[in-house]
């Protein structure tokens, strides 16, 4: 029987609620789930990979460790990832219309060069207005995103 394995990929800086519903959902439908944390080096992001990581290995559920790790990945095609984990799917969460049109040419793209597929999961209506870059700016300018981000997330954006 063939292992079926997807990749979650994103920058996961910082890994939201909206993104852990994602990778939950995810592992219910796969055998295999990579969460595959892409960064360019040449970018400062507001944590360094390293705490990324960490962050989305604590946020995500203890029952779905065994089927879910999460590795990072710089400069380097989300197709390549997948090829060399061997991964048959793509798994992104949409938030509405604007995400559709935003990662619908990169999936054709990603079809294109290497025959992956990408499932799109609508996200969760409750987090549809969550994103990275806003709990973000919300957090600087002294806003509470505490029911936006998973504890050990909050405590690090406290630190900072």
């Amino acid at each position: 029987m063939t292992t079926r394995r997807c990749v979650c990929p994103g920058s996961f800086d910082p890994v939201t609620l909206g993104h852990v519903d994602v990778v939950v959902r995810a592992a219910a439908l796969f055998d295999e789930v990579l969460v595959a944390v892409m960064h360019n080096p040449a970018k400062q992001g507001t944590f360094p990979v390293e705490q990324r990581l960490e962050l989305v290995r604590q946020s995500l559920p203890q029952d779905i460790s065994a089927t879910v790790r999460v590795e990072a990945y710089a400069e380097r095609l989300l197709v390549d990832v997948c090829q060399e984990v061997g991964a048959q799917a793509v798994v992104k969460g949409l938030r509405g219309g604007t995400d559709f049109t935003y990662e619908l040419p990169m999936a054709l793209m990603n079809r294109h060069l290497t025959g992956v597929e990408t499932v799109f999961l609508p996200g969760d209506p409750a987090l549809e207005h969550v994103s990275s870059s806003l709990v973000k700016e919300v957090h600087r300018l002294g806003g509470d995103v505490s029911a936006l981000v998973p504890a050990p997330v909050l405590h690090a954006l406290r630190q900072i």
